[in-house]
Order: C-alpha cells, then structure tokens, then sequence
C-alpha cells in the first residue's frame, strides 16, 4: 500500500519564497484511486483570477503517484464545457509561490563613526536554494447521476456529473473504476443540495506520454457564477492531518478576503537574530504553527498583499504579462473586463497610497490551515477596493564589527548584547523555541573599550 502524497508546494514556505522544504499539501476536491491505492493529501495550491463574477480558477498538480491512479473530483458551479478548461503551466504557479512568499531581509549596520548616510542598502534574501478513460457504464440514471460533458483536455479525461443524492453518486463512481475515501458520501451531500456540478478528472496515458512532461499539469477552468469560494470540506476526506492551502487570488481591484472566517495578517516586520537566515524554514514553520495555534486554529492568515507591478523587497521578479495571463488574468488586454467595485468596509485599514508603480493586477496570498472540527464551511471570499500593501517580512541586522574609533561606536557597542537579547526574545515569542537555545547561537561581539588612558587618546585621534 503506497502513501502518496499530493500537491506539493514550494513554501516557501516554502520556498525563498517560502524557503520551506517541498510538503504534500491538501486540495479543493479529495482524490480517489483505483484499485487498492489509497491516496493521502496534505497541502494544495490554487490561483484564482477574479473580476466581477468571471473567474480562472488554476489547481496545481504535484502529484507522486503512479500517473493512471491519479482522479480528482471537485464541485463546481456550473456544467463546463471543454473551452472553459485547459492545462497550464506549472511554472506559473511557481513564480506566483515565489513572488508573494514571505521572505526574509538582510541589513548591514554601517561604521557608527562615519556620517550618517541618507539611505540604507536592503539585501533582499534568495529564493530558497531551494488508458482513455472509461466508458460509464449503464444505470447511472437509476442512480440520479447525470453525465453532463464529457471531453479530454490534454493530459485529462474530464467528466462532468450532477446528481440528485450522495449515495447514487457514490455508487456511480465505484462502478465506474474509482475508489471512494470512506467518509465522501456524507460530504458529497451538501454540495448536491446546493445543486453543485462536480468536476471528475482522470489522466489519459496515451495523451500523457505526448506531453513529454514528467509530472501533471495545473488544470485550469473558466466560468461565470456570483459564487466566490473554494470548496475544501472534500479536500479533507484524504486527510490523516491538518491541511495547508495556499491561495493567489488575482484582482483589478484590491485584497481580497474571506468573509466567512477572520483574516488575520501573518506576523511581520520583526527582526530576528542573524542566524535565521540558515534556519528560515524551521523558524517560518515554528512562527506559523505558534501564530495558528495563538488564533485557535480558525483564521486565514494573510501572507502578501500587493500590486504586482512592484515589490519591496522582491524574494522574485513580478510575473511578465505572458505568465499574468496563464495566472487566468483575462482582463490585462481588455479593460472593459474589469469591474469596479462599490466603496465597502474591509477586514484590514486602509491607508494612503503608497509611492510604488500601479497596475491592473494585485494580487492576494492567503494561507489557510484547516481541519474539520475547525473549519466546517467552505472557504468564502470577497473582493475589495482595499489596496494597502502588506507582506510576511522578518528583518536581520548584521552588527558593524569594525574598530570603534570614536565615542558613539564605543556606545554601539556597548548596545549590541541588548539589541541581540531582544532579538532573541522576539524569536522566542513568535516560534516557541527555547530562549536558551536562542542564545546559544547569536553572536559574540566583544566591544573594544580601552583600558588606559592613553588608548582613549589614540582612539580618539584615529576618529577625526
């Protein structure tokens, strides 16, 4: 029996951009398997672009199991038809990953000595170095399923499924050469009620080895429907554990948010001992689990927030528009796409303009983690006017190690084992790592003060 992991991600979590080592990750549908195979999910990736009530909605693919396994069913709002879907380029989703992921800073402390400069040089930090399918078979109306379309998109045979009770679909499926995860039919059920499509996806073999890839590509669908939300209760049913999902949502307007849950902004903008840098993955996981547990297990947290003409500091180039328009933003060439949005309340405060070019795309990272007890209800969004930049950025200083030849450097000095103590307590708080540990790793700066008079001379007139 093979434990197979899905949808793995770069986080940056990590990749540099999240500088996180490659996880399974957990999706918007559940997966299911032929035969004996048993196929476990923890984390997922998925891009939304989004104006008014048309949506590109992009599910990545990291699959590592044996390619004529793999089947995905995912609700969906509406019956879609073959030129609503296609297969996308996975580095797409890899630059969007890279792009937004939280990142990690270097500063270097100048020779307190010397004059003051008007301007201080950031180092941002690297991104982590880092058969055709089946016939159905007969009886599926005496089971209430209906086969709405039926189509094959590159490397995938696409069926599209109403049904009128859980149990009839269920069935259907099983008879038809899928393997159900115990538990699907109760989680199927309100979806139907809803009168929801449901989205089936298996590899075509022949299609596949034409491809030339080693790996599935993201599947990308197009509809129109007032409904704006991801359907995450089936990506549970594959679960041993909680669920990551990371989500890019595409705009021309500004954050988008969930409504149906708190948003809540990653911690940012600390400074963390020098270390780190060697250590961003455990501590971005360790300060993510701390935080996630602090808000009780039920928010999504808010990783990135801004117009992707910029960014300050870039972990990655903004995406050009040909990789835009692979994201699933329709509206880059057309402007009479975009649809402005009524002044409304959000989640976060607004505040004034900043300096930084504009564009027609901003882009919103949200990253969920969820289990069933705490995240009963699919997740729900909303766009807003909202275009306050944010990031998850954690700051090192590099102390000055020069010779203090001068009173004001002698000071700095004498500074450092403070600063370095409060840095220590501040990585303490947000990972949940032992303080003692902390300060066994931050550094030794010995401060150079002169023990007679004299070298307080010389030092003094090396200083002019």
């Amino acid at each position: 029996m093979k434990l197979l992991r899905i949808l793995t991600i770069s986080l940056l979590i990590f990749t540099a951009s999240l500088l996180i080592a490659a996880q399974a990750w957990a999706f918007c549908g559940f997966y299911v398997a032929k035969a004996d195979a048993k196929l476990y999910n923890k984390a997922s990736q998925v891009a939304i672009a989004r104006s008014g009530n048309k949506t590109v909605l992009t599910m990545a693919n990291d699959y590592q199991g044996e390619v004529k396994d793999f089947a995905i069913v995912v609700p969906v709002p509406v019956v879609l038809k073959k030129e609503q879907v296609q297969v996308g380029k996975p580095k797409t989703i890899e630059r969007l990953d890279s792009f937004s992921a939280p990142r990690l800073v270097e500063y270097f402390d100048s020779d307190p000595c010397e004059p003051v400069r008007m301007y201080e040089r950031a180092m941002p930090s690297a991104a982590p170095m880092q058969d055709n399918a089946q016939r159905p078979r007969a009886g599926s109306g005496s089971l209430g399923v209906t086969i709405e379309e039926k189509f094959t998109v590159g490397e995938y045979d696409i069926l599209i499924l109403s049904a009128k009770e859980s149990g009839g679909l269920e069935t259907w499926l099983t008879e038809n050469g899928y393997r159900i995860p115990k538990g699907a039919k109760d989680l199927l059920r309100p979806y139907i009620r809803q009168k929801l499509k449901f989205f089936v996806a298996k590899v075509n073999l022949g299609e596949f080895e034409k491809t030339g890839y080693q790996s599935l590509r993201p599947i990308k669908m197009t509809y129109e429907s007032p409904r704006f939300m991801l359907p995450i209760r089936l990506g549970m049913v594959n679960a041993q554990a909680a669920q990551d999902l990371l989500v890019y949502i595409l705009s021309p307007n500004g954050q988008a948010e969930v409504t149906n849950y708190r948003t809540v902004k990653v911690p940012s903008d600390t400074e963390v001992p020098t270390f780190v840098k060697n250590e961003f993955s455990d501590f971005y996981k360790s300060m993510f689990q701390t935080a996630y547990t602090r808000e009780d297990r039920k928010v999504a947290f808010l990783e990135y927030a801004w117009d992707m003409a910029s960014c300050d500091p870039c972990s990655a180039d903004p995406l050009t528009p040909e990789e835009l328009k692979d994201a699933g933003v329709f509206w880059l060439d057309n402007p009479e796409e975009v649809r402005p949005l009524p002044n409304q309340p959000s989640l976060f405060r607004r505040r004034p303009p900043r300096p930084f070019p504009s564009s027609s795309v901003f882009i919103t990272r949200l990253h969920v983690r969820y289990t069933r007890d705490k995240f009963p209800e699919d997740l729900m969004f909303q766009e807003t006017n909202n275009r306050e930049f944010f990031q998850g950025r954690y700051v090192m200083r590099h102390a000055f190690t020069g010779e203090a030849r001068c009173q004001q450097g002698r000071e700095y000095q004498r500074s450092l084992p403070r600063r370095f103590e409060q840095e220590a307590q501040t990585l303490a708080r947000l990972t949940g790592w032992n303080i003692q540990d902390i300060r066994k790793k931050l550094p030794k700066i010995q401060a150079q003060v002169p023990s007679s008079w004299w070298e307080w001379l010389w030092l003094s007139l090396r200083g002019q």
